[in-house]
């Protein structure tokens, strides 16, 4: 597992926490294993549906989801704000 990948999507998670809980700080290491999967987001979660996930984001992480205007996939928003943070202007999210 790339190490600076997963802590970056870790620090992303964690910087739109809605809450500080230990439960947050599992979720957020758990996504951001889940990220470096190769399926859907929700899939390498074990979750059901991208519903599940959405609910998910929107309770443990509400200002991530919020950005989530154009109902983009998950993964890619996420690899996306992380090249916004980066100031890349072409970043593409892991397939």
């Amino acid at each position: 597992m790339p190490v600076d990948e997963f802590d970056d999507l870790r620090a992303l998670l964690m910087t739109h926490r809605s809450e500080d809980s230990e439960e947050t700080q599992w979720l957020a290491c758990a996504m951001a294993t889940a990220c470096l999967g190769d399926n859907h987001l929700w899939q390498d979660m074990g979750l059901p549906n991208r519903e599940a996930l959405s609910e998910l984001l929107k309770r443990y992480f509400t200002t991530l989801h919020i950005r989530n205007k154009c109902n983009m996939k998950w993964k890619k928003l996420f690899y996306k704000q992380l090249c916004e943070r980066a100031e890349i202007s072409v970043c593409k999210a892991p397939s």
